[in-house]
């Protein structure tokens, strides 16, 4: 008979997680990868392979205090800290954010979500925190090709410097630019993934009259001990950042796209609540457990009303995600989806979780007790084998 572990997974079914990484490494993929399973008070965490392919990051192994960029993982972070401060009655989910943000006060609606800028009626209500975390506060990220999509330009233009080397706009000019635009469509009517985040991280420094950076490190790393998750990487941790790897499309080969010396050197830019924390896989799991199982940052009341779904089925028949099947599978809480059934071998229904541009992937399954973390460092992370394989072995090793 198989060995089960006291968390209960079965030995052969960690070697198979362990095999998924190795096999990663082994056909180029990347140069590693670091797998976190926790069940019932047990952890495994595996590593394969090293930081880089190059330099001095090619001879250093990947480990469980390996930094990495969890992108939009760092959504659900910036989610926890926004419910502290309304647990603290700091911010109220169904306030307006006028007062605090005036820049977005009497917003105009475009009369046609592909239409001219300058065709708009007012909008129904005001923007509020519960908006801004379900990422329904009317904008967001619009894909079209450029030029046929005029709200889609402007958008992308929302963050740009005035040349080479200019880091982009302050959050205060950023969040003023936005206000200058019309919404997509009115407060609450559909989700539009990214914007709402950046938004909320805006509004919760000027909540507190504290840097973002500052109230994320107060309010969720320091009271969990997540001494190396922050925004920025400091000289003295540049050694253990992994480099990120993005796919040529002329060569396909693998070319750096952001190294140890990189833009995780640098303060924070106004994305930074979008996408912008380094974290290690043994830290991360220290939130998504504290999420799962604790009551340090949040209560168990705040943490079931951010892991449910929010979107009505009329929002989500208006709404769009990539893949098309999204919101078949999945809803949307406060900074991370929800699953809403179990289509497949893996998590159940009622898990929730989120990933990063950067192959950065986590889930927590409350029906199963079990906490699911995998981090590469490259882009184009979703068609790899290493993703199907991780759930399916991480599945299989409680089957066993």
């Amino acid at each position: 008979m198989e060995t089960v572990t006291a968390g209960g997974f079965s030995r052969r079914g960690l070697a198979r997680v362990r095999e998924v990484l190795e096999r990663h490494v082994e056909v180029g993929h990347g140069p590693g990868a670091v797998a976190v399973l926790a069940r019932h008070g047990e952890v495994h965490i595996e590593a394969a392979g090293t930081l880089a392919f190059e330099g001095a990051g090619s001879r250093t192994p990947m480990a469980a205090d390996t930094l990495f960029r969890i992108a939009s993982m760092t959504k659900p972070v910036i989610a926890a800290c926004a419910m502290s401060l309304v647990e603290e009655r700091v911010l109220r989910l169904d306030d307006p954010v006028d007062p605090l943000l005036p820049e977005l006060a009497g917003m105009a609606v475009l009369a046609d979500p592909n239409g001219p800028l300058d065709d708009t009626v007012p909008a129904e209500r005001p923007i509020t925190l519960r908006d801004l975390l379900t990422c329904r506060l009317g904008t967001g990220t619009i894909v079209a090709e450029p030029g046929t999509v005029p709200i889609a330009d402007a958008l992308d233009a929302l963050g740009r410097g005035q040349g080479a080397g200019d880091p982009g706009p302050s959050p205060d000019e950023w969040i003023r630019r936005l206000g200058a635009l019309p919404l997509v469509c009115q407060p609450g009517e559909r989700f539009i993934y990214n914007i709402g985040p950046i938004v909320t991280g805006v509004l919760m420094a000027r909540a507190t009259g504290r840097p973002l950076e500052d109230v994320v490190r107060e309010r969720i790393c320091e009271p969990l001990g997540m001494k190396d998750t922050g925004f920025r990487v400091g000289r003295e941790s540049a050694g253990r950042l992994a480099t990120a790897y993005e796919l040529d499309a002329a060569t396909g080969e693998l070319v750096v796209e952001d190294g140890p010396d990189g833009r995780w050197r640098r303060p924070p830019t106004f994305k930074a609540p979008a996408g912008g924390l380094v974290s290690t896989p043994e830290e991360f799991l220290t939130f998504a457990s504290e999420l799962l199982h604790g009551e340090r940052i949040l209560s168990r009341a705040s943490v079931a009303l951010m892991t449910s779904d929010h979107l009505t089925p009329e929002q989500k028949a208006v709404s769009s995600f990539t893949p098309d099947w999204f919101f078949k599978e999945y809803g949307w809480g406060f900074g991370m989806s929800v699953r809403t059934r179990r289509a497949r071998f893996g998590p159940s229904a009622g898990s929730y979780g989120w990933y990063g541009k950067y192959g950065s992937y986590w889930i927590n399954d409350p029906a199963e007790d079990m906490v699911s973390v995998l981090i590469l460092q490259r882009t184009e992370w979703e068609r790899l084998p290493v993703y199907l394989g991780f759930l399916t072995a991480a599945y299989k090793a409680m089957a066993d």
